[in-house]
């Protein structure tokens, strides 16, 4: 038989033996498409479906490395969720550095009741930047105006004693 030529199930047989030898030593093809999944997406959740907007930025924002800035510009950007309504219609947040935030009060009354509340300010934060992004607050009072520089400022001492 070795001589004759193969015929029915030997011949198939050969067939798809040298079919399975080819596609093994074939260099890998690419799909059509890409590799995507053709066709619709059917009832189920599927990766091609729209995303919401939020999903998206929060999978950037993570992938990027921005989660801290962006959890130290919701200080700012939200204060009043973050600290509170009431907290907030008298104070404001004014700077952030390396994990120290400084807040002003509207009153030194008000920077009292702040410093009083400070551990629980700071836990609130906590609770809605994340932990470690504020570790520490310093919270004055009203900024004083400055009579130092202005429209009537008058150069030299200023007014003395005069009767002498």
């Amino acid at each position: 038989m070795a001589d004759e030529e193969l015929q029915g199930p030997e011949l198939a047989r050969a067939v798809l033996d040298a079919a399975k030898v080819k596609r093994a030593t074939a260099p890998p093809r690419r799909k059509p498409g890409g590799g995507r999944p053709r066709g619709y997406s059917g009832p189920g959740p599927d990766p091609r479906d729209p995303q919401p907007f939020g999903a998206v930025l929060a999978k950037l924002v993570k992938t990027r490395g921005w989660t801290k800035p962006a959890a130290e510009a919701t200080i700012f950007g939200d204060w009043p969720k973050v600290a509170g309504a009431e907290v907030a219609e008298h104070s404001r947040p004014v700077k952030l550095d390396g994990g120290e935030l400084t807040i002003e009060a509207e009153s030194t009354a008000w920077a009292t009741q702040l410093r009083l509340l400070a551990a629980k300010l700071l836990a609130q934060i906590a609770g809605q930047v994340g932990h470690n992004v504020v570790t520490k607050l310093h919270i004055h009072g009203p900024a004083a105006p400055s009579w130092a520089r202005g429209p009537r400022r008058v150069q030299g001492r200023g007014p003395r004693d005069t009767y002498g």
